[in-house]
């Protein structure tokens, strides 16, 4: 049947032949989606045109007008209609029976109402009162009657939005926030509704209202197959349940998929996430959009009559190589060049969420566009971004989704395009598969100064449910994704086979202790084997409690952690024995030889610093790369080297990725003690200095005339630091039992300039001497080893290393 049949029933007898019509039209299976709304709306418009020329002969002045989503032409099969009976006010009689005549037949046949009977200027004082008038109207469509009169309104009312707009607009995010408060995110909801829920079709209509007010516009790709999704969904919701409803309950799913053409219900609800998830980006980077408009019209006077009525130049502030920030967003720098730069998009992202700051969409467009793939295994520096960006906290979660919605992740990390959109049909799980990865890794992020690896953790935190897009038992497929996830990342193999361990893994610790008997030797024995050592046990205690307060607050309690805590620390007891040793001094080379009699027949500091310059090798040696570039030192040993070197290093914006420090047997025959300093740096922005440079400020450091503290302190204060990101607090702590030669302080922290500095002046302070040190940068988390003894060379007491911890401790809290 064609729609202009469709149309002469509609014509045949009233309300009976719209009906029959409709009906056809409904359930005839050549037209769904669009051209079936499209039609239903003019099949719609055909019959109340009949019904308000039968009511208005000889009434001039009136016009019938469709608004809200009648006005968009999209009529679902069980969508209110939403009229407007708009009169010039000449005869309020006449109108008013106008009214009841086209009123009544739409009554009559059952179908839903929303009317109402205005003057022009009714119309748009209602309007300014209530938002939702107002929006319904900026999609106003003429129906029949009086097209000037129409067409007036329709001009008046986009021309009040736009000029209400800086007021307007911040109301309607403020009523959007409440509501998405209410209905939840419609692309983690097992029950959504599909209209009011955060992601639905009301904020899709939203977003025209904003692109209508010309303050900003949506990004536009993907927006209208997003939209014309969700109303797909509600449509089959209508037509399976006879209801006008926007709930999308879990007994309706399979018949609403089997509507649509389907496989299943999982595979409905993956669309609807995946549309909703688009709405939802592009209404945050719209709102983002239109504060910014609104904060540069609020300034631009001021600055104006500042600059002497010059235009304002937008400040730009580097967050790291190639990366800036620009009007409270993350932006590339004008030098960037993404097409040479393929760990770019992870440290533009890395900046932004430790910054916490959004990544600008032209920024992440771009480097989608641009970008080249990262080769296998990925560069030390990939792996460190990937490592800063899961340690920041709460704003990953958005810095990711930027990400993600340019498809980014999913060139990155391929295996994760299984899990995207994933819903699980659990009570006790509040989010899809992918945003719990997330989420497990910000709530691991907490867990950082508990762990001896935070990057491992975080890494196993981002891949333990990563199984659960492959048939099986998802920690079993886990395991073998993440050796290769972990390989291609460019782990070493031992790091490789902890990682798949912790994933294989991730349920025992909760699964032993709430279902077996913690007394039984047994018990305690399997874990520990399955397990293997100290440290993955504390990495998945770590995980396992990240990994349910992830899940929702059903899957976490007291409780639990306590039973978790006393088998941990039963399997622990078994695996006793393994404690850190101080890491023997490897046999110096001939150039770390000829540095420390260079430096013992001169007096002073001698130094090297060398880039790796060697092409990588065609197969991977199994090995990570090296992160920045060497660093070597060879100082006469005196009081003062650390905090020293760590200072001027920090005064060059060079960050410490390792580094260790160690006292030096000289050849036979050379008097004397030299320092010997091996480390890793690299630099905060643009290149190296030179050595010269770095040696003469050395000097100076150590003879006490460069103020490294002060020049510090002026340099924080001329260009303070964003503190976008709230890490846990430093913990140090001691370990009687590691060495019997030292007293070891361990130092776990979040990397910041000067934090090396800080920690070695307090523990010169503190009149210790440093036997050894070793310091590591994972991400952005610092976990470093300070071997102590006493004036005379022997470990410290119990109280006076205790003391020492604290000392240090309320330093990096201060």
């Amino acid at each position: 049947m064609t729609s202009t049949d469709v149309s002469k029933d509609a014509e045949d007898s009233g309300p009976s032949g719209y009906a029959a019509a409709r009906l056809r039209l409904l359930t005839e299976g050549a037209r769904s989606g669009p051209p079936r709304r499209s039609g239903l709306a003019e099949l719609t418009d055909e019959w109340l045109t009949g019904l308000f020329a039968a009511g208005a002969e000889g009434l001039r002045g009136v016009s019938l007008v469709a608004v809200g989503g009648y006005g968009r032409g999209e009529l679902s099969p069980r969508s209110d209609l939403d009229l407007l009976l708009l009169h010039d006010g000449g005869d309020p009689g006449a109108v008013a029976g106008l009214a009841d005549r086209i009123w009544y037949p739409v009554w009559d046949l059952g179908l839903a109402l929303d009317h109402s009977v205005r003057t022009p200027a009714e119309a748009r004082k209602t309007a300014g009162e209530d938002l939702k008038v107002q929006l319904g109207l900026l999609d106003a469509r003429h129906i029949a009657g009086d097209l000037g009169l129409t067409a007036g309104l329709r001009t008046a009312v986009l021309a009040d939005w736009r000029n209400q707009a800086p007021k307007r607009l911040p109301e309607l995010q403020e009523l959007s926030a409440e509501r998405a408060e209410r209905q939840g995110e419609l692309q983690y909801l097992l029950e959504p509704d599909l209209k009011e829920a955060r992601g639905g079709l009301r904020d899709a209509t939203i977003l025209r209202a904003v692109a209508a007010s010309w303050l900003a516009d949506a990004p536009r790709e993907g927006l209208d197959d997003a939209r014309r999704r969700l109303l797909d969904v509600r449509d089959a919701l209508h037509l399976t349940t006879g209801r006008a409803t926007d709930r999308l309950s879990l007994q309706e799913q399979d018949q609403v998929a089997a509507e649509l053409g389907l496989l299943d219900a999982d595979t409905l609800l993956r669309q609807v996430y995946e549309a909703a998830r688009v709405i939802s980006y592009a209404s945050d980077v719209t709102w983002r959009e239109v504060g910014r408009v609104l904060r540069s019209r609020a300034v631009r006077p001021r600055l104006r009559a500042m600059l002497g009525g010059g235009k304002p130049t937008a400040e730009r502030s580097p967050l790291a190589e190639g990366v800036v920030e620009q009007d409270g967003e993350v932006v590339l720098a004008r030098a960037a060049r993404p097409e040479r730069d393929p760990v770019l998009p992870l440290r533009a992202a890395a900046a932004a969420a430790q910054a916490g700051l959004p990544l600008s969409l032209h920024a992440v467009r771009r480097m989608a566009a641009t970008v080249r793939p990262l080769p296998t295994p990925w560069p030390a520096e990939a792996r460190e971004q990937l490592v800063t960006l899961l340690g920041s906290g709460r704003p990953t979660v958005d810095v990711w989704e930027a990400l993600e919605a340019e498809g980014l992740i999913t060139r990155l990390l391929p295996d994760w395009e299984r899990v995207r959109c994933r819903p699980q049909r659990n009570a006790v799980h509040i989010w899809t598969v992918d945003r719990h990865l997330i989420e497990t890794a910000v709530r691991a992020s907490e867990f950082t100064r508990r762990v001896h690896r935070p990057d491992l953790l975080l890494v196993a935190a981002l891949l333990h449910d990563i199984g659960k897009g492959w048939p099986g038992d998802h920690s079993v497929a886990g395991e073998i994704i993440a050796k290769d996830v972990a390989a291609r990342i460019g782990f070493d193999r031992d790091d490789v086979a902890v990682l798949s361990a912790l994933v294989r893994h991730h349920l025992l610790l909760v699964d032993t202790a709430t279902r077996r008997d913690l007394e039984d030797p047994a018990t305690v024995r399997s874990v520990a084997e399955a397990v293997g050592s100290q440290g993955t046990l504390e990495l998945l205690h770590a995980l396992t409690e990240a990994d349910a307060l992830a899940t929702g607050p059903a899957a976490w309690s007291s409780w639990r952690g306590s039973l978790v805590a006393d088998l941990v620390k039963r399997v622990a007891a078994v695996l006793a024995g393994d404690d850190l040793e101080e890491p023997e001094a490897a046999a110096p080379t001939a150039e770390q030889e000829r540095l420390a009699i260079e430096a013992m027949a001169t007096g002073s500091p001698v130094l090297s610093l060398r880039a790796q310059t060697e092409p990588p090798t065609e197969e991977p040696s199994g090995d990570p790369e090296p992160l920045g570039v060497e660093l070597l030192i060879a100082v006469p040993d005196q009081p003062g080297v650390l905090p020293a070197v760590a200072g001027v290093l920090a005064m060059h914006r060079l960050t410490v990725r390792t580094a260790e420090l160690s006292a030096l047997d000289l050849p036979d025959g050379v008097e004397g003690s030299v320092l010997l300093l091996n480390w890793r740096v690299a630099a905060e922005y643009g290149s190296l200095p030179q050595a010269t440079r770095l040696r003469a400020d050395l000097v100076r450091a150590l003879d006490g005339s460069l103020d490294i503290a002060g020049r510090l302190a002026e340099r924080d204060a001329a260009y303070p630091r964003r503190r976008g990101v709230v890490p846990p607090p430093p913990r140090v702590s001691v370990h009687p039992a590691a060495s019997r030669l030292a007293t070891v302080i361990e130092v776990r922290a979040q990397d910041a300039p000067g934090l090396l500095f800080r920690i070695g002046r307090a523990l010169e302070d503190a009149a210790v001497r440093m036997r050894s040190a070793h310091v590591s940068t994972l991400g952005a988390n610092a976990v470093d080893a300070f071997y102590v003894t006493g004036p005379e060379g022997a470990p410290l007491p119990s109280e006076e290393a205790a003391a020492v911890a604290r000392k240090v401790e309320e330093t990096l809290r201060g």
